[in-house]
């Protein structure tokens, strides 16, 4: 089997994760790194024994042994690279949000249509089998009508003005960094009640926290409505801690999912417990899976090997339905970005 050759653009920490993902996936093969400087790609190219260091972006979208890129920049260099890349002729898995906003996410997919190339965004929970288990539990009214659906993704990040996740410039926040992982799951869930791949709320209301120092969201929450009457409870934030779980309610039970985000990231088994009236315990449903960023490498390569035009498990309808919700989730508490104002 030939494997795809991937180019991992940035250097930061969440390269590192998703570049140890493709090395314990099935169908990817680790090529060459691009950084804004050479000591940075060389660090990391030892770090994952790769024989192939460029000190610059541009050098990896030249490279003819890479076929896909990895986006791994800060938020608001998303759509550049994205779309330099797809121009290059690579198809791109690109870290989320795919964009700052809806309009920019438009602008990626188009491009990546228009030059042929495929486009995934990074929501590697997605690829995730207790995610699927999720949706099979809903459709098959395990839980009854679907009523009430509460998603969180928050931690307590220690403050710095000149780190991404507290500046404004970098695209800081909650709501961009974890917020579109329960927006995603609520849309998942509304959908899956109607048997549809996801839906998007009729409605949107917000309320959050701004840090006075940099304007970014320390914590938020929305409340999401649905045409089919679910309702989701959405939370986030960079500077608080929460219960990172998915709870899904029903007229015949609920559900708990205690580690909807980052499942098994080295591989192993997850538990989700299924709450039925009248029992004295949940019944536990347990799913063993490979490591999570193998999944979202795999899930990639499958889809190309299909010859799809999208994966599957995050399609460009369905980014783009996310990043609407969280532009008006943005919008309900008063925060821009540059990136808004073109």
């Amino acid at each position: 089997m030939t494997k795809l050759r991937w180019g991992i653009l940035g250097t930061g920490h969440i390269a590192g994760i998703f570049s140890r993902g493709v090395a314990a996936s099935r169908t990817g093969q680790l090529v060459a790194v691009g950084s804004r400087t050479q000591e940075s790609a060389d660090r990391f190219a030892r770090e994952f024994g790769l024989a192939r260091a460029h000190g610059s972006y541009e050098a990896l979208l030249g490279d003819p042994e890479v076929s896909a890129v990895y986006v791994a920049t800060p938020h608001p260099l998303h759509l550049e690279w994205t779309v330099r890349a797809a121009k290059a002729g690579k198809h791109v898995l690109c870290e989320k949000p795919l964009a700052v906003n809806r309009g920019g996410a438009v602008t990626m997919i188009e491009m990546a249509r228009a030059c042929g190339v495929m486009l995934m965004e990074a929501y590697m929970y997605r690829c995730h089998p207790q995610t699927a288990k999720v949706v099979e539990l809903v459709k098959s009214g395990a839980l009854g009508r679907i009523g009430l659906i509460q998603a969180t993704f928050s931690f307590c990040n220690d403050f710095n003005p000149d780190a991404r996740l507290w500046n404004k410039t970098l695209g800081g926040g909650g709501i961009l960094d974890v917020g579109g992982y329960p927006v995603s799951l609520a849309r998942l869930v509304a959908g899956a009640a109607d048997g549809k791949a996801f839906a998007d709320p009729v409605s949107v209301v917000g309320a959050g926290c701004l840090d006075p120092r940099t304007a970014v969201d320390v914590y938020a929450a929305a409340l999401l409505r649905f045409a089919n009457d679910v309702v989701a409870q959405v939370t986030c934030g960079i500077g608080l801690l929460q219960d990172n779980s998915v709870r899904i309610y029903g007229s015949k039970g609920w559900l708990h999912v205690p580690e909807p985000w980052v499942t098994t990231r080295e591989g192993g088994t997850a538990t989700i417990y299924l709450h039925r009236p009248g029992a004295a315990v949940p019944e536990e449903i347990r799913i063993t899976a490979p490591p999570l960023y193998a999944l979202e490498a795999d899930a990639f390569a499958a889809a190309l090997a299909a010859d799809l035009r999208e994966v599957p498990q995050m399609t460009a309808a369905d980014t783009l339905g996310n990043m609407a919700v969280l532009d008006q989730w943005r919008a309900a508490i008063g925060l821009s970005y540059d990136a808004d104002k073109t």
